[in-house]
């Protein structure tokens, strides 16, 4: 039996701003004058979703900002109530959203505790039995009679944090609360959740910008895109499909971008060109195959003599995490620049990345470790699979050849 069902449900919002004492007087004069002004128009937050959900299902809800997500939560939570359709829900819901919201500033952390375990459906009673743990995980024993104005933000969400996750529920809501205080306590969080999961049978709702930590925990994953569920299924499949969604936007967004303007940081020394791939006869490409060369040209303009130049062209991820760095300084006899236009290549071997979208970056240093001139997403490229991989690769990162030797026997990879 479904723990919950959701049918054609459906959540609009009036756009628009709230008037203040003036507007309101003005829009009952014209009124009164017989002058009726258009209604503001709505907007649909979601728009006819329909699913269910198992007991014990571990589902994880992705999609870009505005998508609907939250919404979603927030109707499932009860916290706000649909436009249209139907919502059946069999079991206590937990919800963990926006937590610490209901903490009150001048009461202490104790009495905090108790207030928002009210909040959340917790008897006296319970709260008395969970108080200890709950500070414990919290580590908030030295603060916990202190009043809550004076703690970090990190602590309060540290305290909210271990409230919400004492409620005993079917059903637990979670939005974007996994990444709360320190990384250490990021953990412990990431391992509570790990234990709701996998030792409790719970039933989880995950929201989540960490499409990793999605596709680790969740068993299920459903897509949202502009209010409608554009994808259901196995996790890393829906992954793929969002990271091939959005690396698009990502590109056409760049593409333009990336055509130097605003993109180069430069002290008038150097004009930068041009930037991009090229195969090994010179011609321009946009893609490579994973685990073949990469070749990336960069055509510079010397406007005035540069001793001992440094080179460092580089690649990063469209969420700008550094992938490689190649520099000219590690050669034994690095080049010179000569004055007018200058065509350098950098070579990658082999470029292990598995398929997805990725940029190039790069950096020209003095001899003496000055910046001349320095960029990032100067040119956008796609990995396509290897030519061999024909079955799904397991989660990764890199596509890195292996051997192995099973009974002393030596196999190898085709190709």
């Amino acid at each position: 039996m479904s723990i919950i069902t959701i049918e054609h449900l459906t959540k609009e919002f009036r756009l628009g701003q709230l008037q203040g004492l003036g507007g309101s007087i003005r829009h009952q004069l014209g009124r009164l004058a017989g002058r009726r002004a258009p209604p503001p128009p709505m907007f649909r937050a979601l728009d006819d979703v329909s699913f269910t959900i198992e007991a014990g299902e571990v589902v994880g809800i992705i999609g870009h900002n505005g998508a609907g997500k939250s919404t979603l939560l927030k109707l499932i939570s009860n916290i706000t109530a649909p436009s249209a359709g139907r919502i059946r829900i069999a079991g206590r819901v937990a919800p963990l959203i926006e937590v610490g919201a209901g903490f009150v500033p001048e009461l202490t952390g104790r009495e905090n505790v108790y207030l928002n375990g009210a909040i959340l459906g917790l008897s006296r009673r319970e709260v008395d039995r969970q108080f200890d743990d709950i500070v414990e995980f919290a580590e908030m024993a030295p603060f916990i009679d202190t009043p809550v104005k004076r703690y970090s933000s990190g602590m309060k969400v540290k305290l909210a944090f271990a409230v919400a996750t004492s409620v005993e529920a079917e059903i637990l809501i979670v939005d974007e609360v996994l990444a709360v205080g320190d990384l250490a306590f990021q953990r412990k969080c990431f391992d509570r959740m790990e234990s709701f999961i996998k030792h409790r049978g719970h039933t989880v709702l995950l929201v989540s910008h960490n499409i990793r930590q999605v596709v680790r925990m969740c068993d299920r994953v459903m897509m949202l895109d502009q209010g409608r569920v554009v994808a259901d299924g196995e996790p890393l499949q829906v992954a793929e499909r969002f990271y091939a969604q959005s690396n698009k936007k990502i590109q056409d967004h760049q593409l333009d971008a990336a055509r130097l303007n605003g993109k180069v940081r430069s002290s008038g020394e150097i004009d930068l060109l041009e930037v991009g791939l090229v195969d090994a006869a010179g011609v321009a490409i946009d893609q490579v195959r994973s685990g073949d060369p990469l070749r990336v040209r960069v055509r510079l303009e010397l406007n005035q003599a540069l001793p001992d130049p440094e080179i460092v062209v580089g690649t990063h991820t469209t969420d700008f995490f550094y992938l490689t760095a190649g520099s000219t300084a590690t050669l034994e006899h690095p080049p010179q620049l000569r004055l007018g236009v200058n065509e350098i290549d950098c070579l990658i071997p082999s470029f292990p990345m598995v398929a997805g979208t990725y940029c190039v970056r790069l950096a020209v240093f003095d001899g003496s470790g000055r910046m001349v001139l320095a960029g990032e997403t100067l040119a956008v490229f796609q990995v396509t699979p290897p030519a061999d991989e024909a079955h799904r690769p397991p989660l990764r990162n890199l596509h890195l050849p292996t051997a192995w030797v099973v009974n002393e026997q030596s196999f190898e990879e085709r190709g």
